[in-house]
Order: C-alpha cells, then structure tokens, then sequence
C-alpha cells in the first residue's frame, strides 16, 4: 500500500479493506494524511513529529534518509473511497450517509462484499436506498451481463443527477446491445424526474425572487402608491437597512460571545427598520413634506438625495462590498427529489416576506394609524376637517414605507452582496411591481411581485438572464397599455379625481 506502482498500490489497498481492522483504518488514514514515510523497506506512520511502526504501534525512529510515501490524485481519489467503504459500519447516521454518498461518486465492484454486509445490517431506510444504489452503480462494470442489466434497471428509480452521469459513462464504453438499450431506457426515466426537479426548482426560484421584490416593493406601495410620492431615494432607504444589519452583525461579533452570533439577525431586524425610518421621517420633514401634488420635483429632489446618501455610505463604510455573514440556522439547504435543493435563507426571505406583509395589511387595514392614513390620502381637505393632523400622518406615513424598505435591506443582506450601491438594483423593479399591481392596492403588490418573479425565472431557464429581463419588461409595458390602471383598478368616484 505504499510502495511499488500505483496499480499495485491501488489493488493492495482494495484487498485490505475487505479485511480491515483498526490497526488497517489508521494506517490508509495516515497514507490519506501523507504522514506515512519508507526507508529501506520499512513502512513509518508519522504523528506529532514522532514515527510508529504501523502494525504493532511500537515507537521508531524516523532516519534522516526517510522518503514520504507520495500519493497521486488517483490514490487519493482509492483512499478517499477505501475510507468511505470503512466508515459504513459507524454508529454515527451522519457519517453512514456521506460514506455512501461517497462510494456512490466512485463506484467499485471490489467494494461490493463491504456494501452488501453494510446493507444487511442498516436500519434507516434513506440510507439502505442509498445503499441499494452504490451496489447497482458497482455491478455496471460487472463482467457479468446479467449483473449489468439487473444494475440498469436498478439505477432507472434513482432521482439524482449523479446516477445519469454514471449511467452515461457506462453507455459510451457498453458494447452489448441489449444492455445499451437498458442503459438508454434508465437515463430516459431519471431525465423525466429530473424535468419535475428543474419545474419545481423555477417556481421556487420565481416565489422566492418574488419575495425578494415583495419587500422592495411593499414600503413603496406606501410612499408612491397611498402618497402619491416618486421617492427615487427608496432604494437608498434599503441599502441603509442592510447597512444596519452589518453593523449589528459587527457589534456581535466583537462584543458578545461567539455562541450568541446566531441571533443577531433577530437584533438587526428592529434596528434596520429604525434606522430607515428615522431617514425616512427626517426626508419627509425636511423635503417632501413642501413637495406634495408636485411629482417632478419630487422625483428630481428625492434623485438627488439617494446620490447624497450613496456617498455618505461611502465615506463611512467604504466603497467596496461588505460581507453579512448567515447565521447557522440560515445556512445549508433542504433536498427533496435528487436535483432540489432549497436553501433555507431563502426559505426564511419567503417567510418573512409573507409576515411583514400581514403586518402591514393589519396595520393599514385594522389600526388607528391606518385608518388615518387612508383617509388623508383619500381625502386631505376632509380628514383636516375632521381634527386629523394630516402634517403628522404624513410623516409617519412616509416614516413606515421607509421602515419597510429597510426590513427589505435586512432580507437582502442575507442572500446578496451589500455595497452602495444595493438599492440601484431594486428601484426600478419596485415601481414596475407597484404600477402593475395597481397605485394604492396591496393585494395587486403581491400577485405583481409573485407573478414577475415566477415570469423571470421561467423564461430565464430557457432564455437566458439577460433576455428574461427583456421579456420581462417588454410584457410589463404591453399590459401597462392594455390595462394603465393596474392589475386591480380603483373603483367609484376617486378613479375619476
């Protein structure tokens, strides 16, 4: 095992594993470490700076004229898999599973004896499928034309991506006929599974971009849907949010134990809705509040506040990205079907998507603030009359659009990148979302955010990124012309004024 030509290096490495003890699982760990040296035909396992001999663990000496032993990629790659086929047997689910994840990527009819005792002796029904397969995959090599077919027919149940490639390898070396068709046939029932991975794939990714511009969108169906207010500052206004959350994150990093970082997200959701808020308020109260029923000069003075609030971002942070690391809870994926996997900060952007929008439906639709919120925009002169204070509503009006944009910051920092520029890329899809659901109307904010990004992503698999966005567009501004009001228009006597 760690002399002579790789060949015969590889063969006795099969051949101990078959037979391995605890003594034969350190000695291939040590070759996968490159802590193994020779010197005149003797075999040394280095560790901590000290040499043992391998079968008796005696102490030796390690001769100044000691070579390592040196494994190339395809030793390593025997190695890797020779452990993998060792570590079948441990207690341990976790390790059972990766081992066979493992032999399944390399495949070997020398292993089989190995995956047969292990399969014999499993319990969990996940991992003794998985089994069943790297068994299958180790008989396509199989001399045995009948071993051959049985595997084809086996593999033809499998969902994963990996299992065709397999399938496909063995096809281009296959000469028998027969078994070509077999062959053939299971690549054909893996691609019809894989079709509904990739569907299942695109509406996720579509729900989940729709989310994403839910967020953006839904402080803006505030300030310029119930307002009236271009605010080109909005996506300023969430890149402070997510600037927030970094700051948090950095506050929890140097000042509280490593094990509470998981919970600064929670912290920084709060914090990011302050902060643009409070931008938010400060805008309206020295701005916007002298600008209303007058949109372009709105638009020109909020344009030039979010390039004002661009370079004070770079002034204090930088102009280069920062990183906003995902707690453990938001890392990794769940896999369901072979080719699915569904991340699990994407999952929790849908969630807190869907709970931010019930709070704000709550909010307009069931409150005080609310209630006086639709009545100045519906009717300022009116609520005035009424002992509305309408120069207060309006700021807090404005203050929470805000507070949601920066909710969006908080949810975007966690997929993406976070720079001075973030907001650019989110401004002009808000409004799209906002104008096609219909100015004022929640409800059409929600199926325009869904319907926009599911469109996206299902003409981007078959298009491309740049020409979905095209698409995208192109479509937005027909049903704009064919429909200006929106997916939900206003009804009654207020469409006309």
């Amino acid at each position: 095992m760690a002399s002579g030509d790789t060949e015969a290096r590889i063969a006795a490495i099969n051949k101990a594993v078959l037979g391995a003890d605890a003594k034969t699982v350190d000695f291939l760990q040590a070759l996968a470490d490159d802590a193994v040296k020779t010197t005149a035909g003797h075999v040394i396992v280095v560790k901590d700076g000290k040499g043992y001999e391998p079968v008796t663990g005696a102490p030796l000496k390690v001769p100044d004229d000691a070579e390592d032993v040196i494994n190339n990629n395809l030793l390593r790659s025997t190695l890797d898999t020779a452990l993998a086929a060792l570590k079948l047997a441990s207690p341990d689910q976790a390790v059972r599973a990766a081992a066979a994840q493992t032999l399944l990527a390399e495949p070997d009819e020398s292993r089989l004896p190995l995956v047969e005792k292990a399969l014999a002796a499993e319990q969990n029904p996940q991992i003794k499928e998985k089994l069943e397969r790297v068994r299958a995959a180790s008989l396509l090599d199989s001399a045995d034309k009948s071993r051959r077919l049985a595997a084809a027919a086996m593999l033809a149940h499998s969902r994963g991506p990996e299992t065709k490639l397999l399938l496909n390898e063995r096809l281009g070396k296959e000469g028998d006929a027969e078994v070509k068709a077999a062959l053939q046939a299971a690549v054909h029932s893996i691609d019809g599974r894989l079709v509904w991975g990739d569907r299942i794939n695109a509406i996720f990714s579509g729900i989940s971009l729709g989310s994403v511009l839910l967020l953006a969108a839904l402080g803006l169906a505030i300030t310029y849907g119930l307002m009236g207010v271009i605010n080109m500052a909005h996506g300023e206004l969430i890149m402070i949010g997510a600037y927030a959350t970094y700051t948090v994150q950095g506050l929890f990093q140097k000042y509280l134990p490593p094990a509470l970082f998981g919970g600064y997200l929670l912290a920084a959701i709060p914090v990011a809705f302050l902060a643009s808020a409070l931008v938010g308020a400060i805008l309206e109260r020295g701005v916007i509040r002298f600008l209303y029923g007058r949109p372009l000069e709105t638009l020109l003075a909020t344009w030039g506040i979010s390039l004002m609030l661009q370079q004070l971002v770079r002034s204090i942070f930088g102009a280069q990205n920062v990183g906003v690391e995902n707690p453990g809870w938001m890392s990794g994926g769940f896999t369901t079907l072979g080719n699915v996997v569904l991340p699990w900060n994407r999952i929790c952007i849908i969630a807190f998507a869907a709970l931010v929008l019930l709070g704000m439906g709550w909010l307009i639709g069931r409150t005080r603030l609310g209630l006086f919120v639709r009545g100045v925009t519906q009717n300022r002169p009116i609520a005035s009359c009424m002992g509305v204070n309408t120069a207060r509503i309006d700021t807090r009006a404005f203050a929470l659009g805000s507070g949601i944009a920066g909710l969006a910051g908080c949810a975007l920092s966690q997929i993406g990148n976070v720079g001075p520029d973030l907001g650019q890329h989110y401004i002009v899809d808000s409004f799209m979302v906002v104008v096609m659901g219909g100015v004022g109307q929640l409800a059409g904010t929600v199926y325009a955010a869904l319907g926009l990004g599911i469109l996206n992503k299902f003409i981007e698999g078959w298009a491309g990124a740049v020409l979905a966005k095209i698409a995208v567009l192109v479509f937005i501004i027909v049903f704009i012309q064919k429909r200006p009001q929106g997916i939900f228009a206003i009804k009654g006597r207020s469409a006309e004024t």
